[in-house]
């Protein structure tokens, strides 16, 4: 073809693609959306589904070609190839309880809004994929493995960790010789593992697996961590081995002695508009993602397996006094390189792995 694109079943990719590697795909995809539909959703038989996407990535285009197979009975909206009037019109045809789901390359946008928040705001069920243009083709399986992430087995684990962080009084992180601890207690924790019963909405961004929560009082947290990847904010995630050290005093990181310059100007940026805190405690369940398998879009891997932690006054669902929400500007995540997290003493993560259920 003159516009160097390759035709594949129904869709298209840049010949530079493994093209042997995309078929498989879309049929794995197809099944965990199938999953997701029924187990998360809740889709019921007479709700109708609105597929939105569009195909400037390759592996938005996987995920469009897998939402055909899984709900060949939804209707299908090429976002670049519609008029805002168009899209518009087919999402105001539907009723609360209708699905639609998002498959994105950046992020859709009507008006001024993100269209999941318009979503929402009419009561129908939201499937979000993000960022999609950010993962390259080495990372398309990865990405799609996560969404096989299981609300009723993977989430008895969050379930748990949630119930331990609402109770504990201390925590403990240590990265080899390095020990961070929060002490005072945490807030109540979230969940985002899939299971909406009771919540006002009912979806969200896919891939899922955390929970997540923070310091009662944020100057409550004092020690050292070994970090080994973060995301500036340019959303993407940087990696680092070995893992390099950072400092906590009362609440507020600082560069260790080996800290990469990309760090150190990290924290500089947010030091020079408000208070390099750490916020967000946050515990990715999803066992699809790891160091040895990463996501190159923050959204994403912000659910690997393990830990992560936010910095600066960013963390909107936690509300203190002294923040003012739209005045806060930075939630930069980081990831701890951890051996060992112990709560009041009693060992919830060792050896890569949650000991709860």
């Amino acid at each position: 073809m003159s516009d160097g694109l390759t035709h594949l079943g129904l869709f298209f990719f840049p010949k530079t693609c493994d093209l042997a590697a995309v078929n498989p795909l879309v049929s794995i995809a197809a099944g965990h959306i199938r999953r997701i539909l029924t187990n998360s959703i809740k889709r019921v038989p007479d709700a109708r589904v609105l597929v939105v996407y569009d195909r400037q990535s390759g592996l938005a285009s996987v995920m469009a070609d897998a939402y055909r197979e899984a709900a060949p009975d939804a209707v299908f909206i090429d976002f670049d190839a519609s008029d805002q009037p168009f899209t518009l019109a087919n999402i105001d045809a539907l009723k609360p309880g209708d699905v639609v789901a998002l498959v994105q390359s950046t992020s859709f946008r009507l008006n001024e809004f993100r269209i999941r928040l318009e979503l929402f705001a009419r009561k129908l069920k939201t499937i979000e994929h993000v960022h999609l243009a950010r993962m390259p083709e080495a990372q398309w399986a990865t990405w799609i493995d996560a969404l096989a992430f299981d609300p009723d087995a993977d989430g008895e684990t969050g379930r748990a960790l949630k119930w331990m962080l609402d109770e504990v009084s201390t925590v403990r992180v240590e990265c080899g010789d390095s020990v961070l601890t929060w002490e005072g207690g945490m807030e109540p924790a979230k969940l985002n593992i899939g299971d909406y019963t009771g919540m006002e909405n009912v979806g969200g961004t896919f891939p899922i697996g955390e929970v997540f929560t923070e310091a009662r009082d944020l100057s409550k947290v004092n020690g050292e961590l070994k970090i080994y990847a973060f995301a500036d904010d340019d959303f993407l995630v940087r990696f680092y081995d070995p893992p390099f050290t950072a400092i906590v005093r009362d609440g507020l990181i600082a560069p260790g002695p080996d800290a990469p310059q990309a760090f150190v100007d990290v924290i500089a940026k947010i030091k020079a508009d408000e208070r390099p805190l750490v916020r967000e405690f946050g515990l990715g369940l999803n066992r699809a993602i790891s160091r040895e398998k990463p996501l190159n879009d923050i959204t994403a891997f912000e659910r690997v397996y393990g830990l992560h932690l936010s910095l600066g006054e960013k963390h909107g669902v936690y509300k203190k006094p002294g923040f003012i929400p739209h005045h806060t500007k930075y939630h930069i995540d980081i990831f701890p390189a951890v051996d060992r997290i112990t709560a009041d003493g009693k060992t919830v993560y060792e050896d890569g792995r949650f000991l709860m259920s």
